[in-house]
């Protein structure tokens, strides 16, 4: 089993009223998987939500990642992605193959739309998907239980066991 952890979408532009909570929440769980994963030599991959009707694009403030969260290093993998579906249209597939990695651990925002889409997506792909418990926001706090519900979960204390 090789994994890889996916940061979707933790963006500024979407850090407001209950999402501002709910990111930071999911960012002190995120950054514990981040630091784990760059411990033990796993693929991180940071996703981006690209917008054009809404402006959020490349080079803009709000389409940077939130302060709480930890800043993609070197040589990382960035993807900018139009879809709510990492895998609709970018080259992450492509990445994880050349990577052998064939489970992912995904986090990020918005817990209904991006994180449950691109989960569904790995699956699609026949990689097996889990959801980090407690790395996903939302802007509705009721979403994330319903996506926890709804998909493979593992707490960190178990990834970290897996991991080694």
């Amino acid at each position: 089993m090789r994994l890889a952890l996916l940061v979707i979408d933790m963006q500024k532009a979407f850090y407001e009223d209950y999402g501002k909570e709910s990111m930071d929440n999911a960012s002190r769980h995120i950054n514990d998987a981040v630091t784990l994963f760059r411990k033990k030599d796993y693929p991180v991959i940071w996703i981006q939500n690209e917008n054009r009707k809404d402006n959020l694009l490349p080079g803009c403030a709000e389409f940077d990642m939130i302060d709480a969260l930890l800043k993609p290093a070197d040589g990382e993998k960035r993807i900018v992605k139009r879809y709510a579906n990492s895998f609709n249209k970018t080259d992450l597939l492509e990445y994880l193959l050349g990577e052998k990695v064939d489970t992912v651990v995904v986090t990020g925002y918005n817990a209904v739309y991006c994180v449950l889409s691109t989960y569904r997506g790995a699956s699609d792909q026949d990689l097996m998907p889990i959801l980090l418990k407690n790395a996903s926001a939302s802007n509705k706090k009721e979403s994330i239980t319903f996506v926890e519900d709804l998909c493979d979960l593992v707490s960190f204390r178990v990834l970290e066991k897996l991991l080694g």
